[in-house]
């Protein structure tokens, strides 16, 4: 009698920071030791391992997405363009169309698992008076980014009608790994994500905030610290085994985040009080946004497992290796 084949996954954006993370938890899991792992890489190519394989070609490029999807079983779309207009529709609406096509004509396919983004609810652009859940309707804030995780939301969304594909979406915040916190909160010209806050400040105070190691506290329009939602990857990754192949995540849209968003003014004290940064209160235009993961753990039975002290702490412990510096992969 012939044994069925290994599940093979399909990992799009497999060199990316979510991408290499999922990919090593993956291989270490017993729950997964049969399983086998195919990236569709860009420009990075993935490390060598017996239960990996990476296949080259641009995610718009149909031919491409058919040779990557030979044999798949299960597919993981983590691939994305940010604020670059010129590829923003070619990845995210092209090249999710051809993997969704490919989907579903394929006799060996059963789950697809599409990591989108909190930019699809306005993220932290528009008020939000009551926690955020998944019924919320899409309000994409000005930029191609968040309009393309409205247009990919969607997209899946109707092949659950059309074609009754086995699909959900984990939605999730601002994904954190390493030092990326702290690169965040630096007045430098360089700093992770945004605001950029040398631009907010002006360089020569900016370059005082620098010399003396103070934090940025945002602070929303009535001078409360700002709330903002992020995830720890570790906690994504998590989220992401849990749904594979669990019949409760059919067809679902699922916010993936920490239990409570990071509170700047909590925030700053937590590093005040522990390594003794100054404080540079910082009154902005944004809003406090309090996404909700009660679906997440009722539907996967996941919890978060950082809160806010251990990203602090987990982001100032961190030590970067010579052979890993902070690089900017794309704008934004």
């Amino acid at each position: 009698m012939t044994s069925a084949p290994s599940p093979l996954i399909l990992v799009t954006g497999a060199a990316g920071k979510v991408g290499r993370a999922f990919i090593t938890r993956l291989l270490a899991n017993d729950a997964f030791a049969h399983w086998r792992v195919r990236g569709l890489c860009h420009q990075r190519p993935l490390p060598a391992h017996e239960r990996v394989e990476s296949v080259f070609g641009a995610i718009q490029d149909h031919t491409a997405v058919l040779r990557a999807l030979v044999d798949v079983t299960h597919v993981l779309h983590l691939a994305t363009s940010k604020e670059t207009p010129e590829d923003a529709m070619d990845v995210s609406v092209k090249g999710l169309f051809w993997l969704l096509e490919g989907c579903r004509t394929s006799p060996t396919f059963r789950q697809f698992i599409l990591i989108g983004g909190d930019a699809s609810v306005g993220h932290f652009h528009y008020p939000h008076p009551v926690p955020v859940v998944e019924t919320q309707p899409h309000s994409a804030y000005p930029g191609c980014y968040a309009l393309s995780k409205v247009l990919e939301e969607t997209m899946l969304q109707q092949y659950h009608v059309q074609y009754d594909l086995n699909g959900c979406c984990l939605r999730a915040p601002w994904i954190l790994e390493k030092d990326d916190l702290r690169a965040h909160l630096d007045f430098g010209p360089d700093p992770f994500g945004a605001p950029r806050w040398c631009d907010v400040v002006g360089p020569e105070a900016a370059a005082e905030h620098l010399r003396r190691g103070a934090i940025p506290v945002l602070l929303d329009q009535a001078g409360d610290g700002l709330l903002r939602n992020f995830v720890h990857v570790d906690d994504l990754v998590s989220a992401i085994c849990a749904a594979i192949d669990e019949p409760r995540a059919r067809q679902q849209l699922i916010n993936v985040c920490m239990d409570e968003p990071v509170d700047y003014a909590r925030l700053g004290d937590h590093l005040a009080r522990t390594r003794g940064c100054p404080l540079v209160p910082i009154r902005a235009h944004y809003h406090s946004t309090w996404l909700d993961n009660s679906k997440a753990r009722f539907l996967l039975r996941w919890r978060p497992k950082y809160d806010l002290q251990r990203l602090a702490d987990a982001a100032w412990s961190y030590e970067r290796a010579a052979d890993d510096p902070r690089h900017i992969w794309y704008p934004g």
